[in-house]
């Protein structure tokens, strides 16, 4: 058996145990225009993903050119983002919709 056989066997296995091909399950809430948290730690390395709750009655928009990424959230609604693996380092998120008030990080470690 080769090396990627095997990567490809444990990959599944960790699938299986996990119930996830994620690292983990992230959430982003928005309320009165503000991220919380306002910076996410995530693994480096990882694919990971995001949920993001806008807990507002206005529609929102996670943006990030950091992360090359744009979703619309409507007003008590959530969405979700796929992200990485990401290399270690932080990258800036916003809200379009509200860019003065609605900022974050997302760090990679």
């Amino acid at each position: 058996m080769n090396y990627k056989s095997l990567a490809v066997i444990v990959g599944c296995a960790a699938l299986l145990l996990t119930g996830s091909a994620y690292a983990d399950d992230y959430v982003f809430t928005l309320k009165d225009h503000k991220f919380t948290p306002e910076q996410l730690i995530v693994p480096a390395g990882q694919k990971i993903k995001i949920t993001v709750r806008n807990m507002d009655k206005t529609p929102a928009e996670f943006e990030s050119f950091d992360l090359n990424r744009e979703k619309v959230v409507k007003g008590g609604e959530e969405v979700t983002v796929i992200l990485g693996p990401l290399d270690a380092g932080v990258y800036q998120v916003f809200d379009d919709f509200h860019k003065d008030t609605t900022t974050g990080t997302i760090k990679a470690q």
